[in-house]
Parts: C-alpha cells; structure tokens; sequence
C-alpha cells in the first residue's frame, strides 16, 4: 500500500515523506492486548502511535493540519480514529487534526472510483496481524477463503481494485456491521473467548498491564 501511495503521490506532483514503519514499538505498545477484540484498545494504540508520530512531523516541519485515510474506512470506528488524531494534535500549539465526514456516500463513491482508475492493489486487511488471525476466523464461519498476502491472487474478489461498484459491494455497511457484531463476540470461537477473559482478569488483578 505504501508503494501505492507513492506511485500516486508521484502522479499528482506531490511530495511523499516516508516516516517508515516502527514494528517492534508497536508490538511493544499493544502487548498483552492480542486478544483484544476488534475497535478496542489495541486499535486506539495503533491509531495513537501513527498519528503521535505524523503530529510531530507536522510540528518540526512547519505544517499546520493533518488528517487520515484511516477515517475514509467503513472499517474504522471514525471517531475512534478522530479521537486519536485530536489528542496527537494537542500536543502542540501549531497544529490541529483536521476532522471530516469522510464517509458520505459521495466520497466512499469517489474513492472507490480513483481505486480503480488506478487499479490500486487490494489488501485484505488492515496490517495487524491480530486482526489478520481475526479475519480469517470471521471468513472460515462465512465460508469465505482465507486471506491472501501479496501475489496476483487475492483471497476474496480481485487483487486489485477494477470495477467500483463490485468494490464497494466486497465491504458494504451490511458486511461490515456483521463482521463486528461477530467480533464482539469473539467470533463464537472458544480459544479466543478464554484468551481474552484471562486478560481481563490480568487487567482486574492488576497483572500484565501494558504500560504504554
């Protein structure tokens, strides 16, 4: 996805700033949240991490507002996602987060049209590898193949994005809402349920907190 990003960023003359990704401090900042469900803490970690990181970029750099494509997502909570890139802001004097209805039906539209205007590779997920064991156990009770990492093939639909309409249809509202409605119950899966119970009791002892 970053290559995309570039290569489109390229097209439209517009300068790119790879602050690279930092794997080892997330895992350290979301341990002991890997059974965490779906649009929990673990995603406000992962979402505080980036946007710490682009706040302060945009503080050094003289770039006085921010925002993300996280929020363009029917796969984000959007004010989770806005909660994050708020509090990054405030943090500094000279920069705000710039919140926007991203979500209306006119720019999921939009999106999905330049996605195949420039045939943009389709990831399957999100990047976290919690949430991609998460994913395929949602898929498995669905009778939807795995996800695919890479390659010319793609686990559902195709590898890259060519027809908006079939697109959009892979993630509608009616997909999503039943993903995470599975989710918060850890997707019936007894491993899962027992993990995330032993965490909370971690949590009530006062045992194992992550101290991020």
């Amino acid at each position: 996805r970053k290559n995309e990003n570039k290569r489109y960023a390229i097209k439209r003359g517009v300068p790119f700033v790879d602050c690279d990704y930092d794997s080892d401090a997330w895992f350290e900042r979301t341990k002991n949240q890997e059974f965490e469900p779906e649009r929990g803490v673990r995603c406000t970690a992962c979402f505080d991490m980036r946007m710490e990181v682009t706040a302060q970029y945009a503080h050094e750099h003289g770039f006085s507002c921010f925002t993300t494509t996280n929020a363009t997502s029917r796969w984000k909570d959007v004010n989770q996602v806005n909660d994050s890139g708020i509090k990054a802001a405030a943090r500094y004097d000279d920069v705000d987060f710039w919140v926007y209805n991203w979500q209306t039906d006119e720019m999921t539209e939009r999106k999905y049209k330049v996605s195949a205007e420039e045939r943009f590779y389709k990831q399957e997920y999100c990047g976290c590898l919690h949430s991609l064991r998460d994913s395929n156990i949602w898929r498995k009770t669905q009778g939807i193949p795995p996800v695919k990492i890479g390659g010319e093939e793609a686990g559902l639909g195709t590898r890259y994005f060519e027809d908006p309409v079939a697109d959009a249809e892979e993630e509608n509202q009616e997909v999503v809402d039943q993903f995470f409605k599975d989710a918060s119950r850890q997707f019936d899966n007894e491993r899962l349920k027992k993990q995330f119970e032993h965490r909370k009791k971690s949590q009530a002892d006062g045992d194992g907190l992550n101290n991020w």
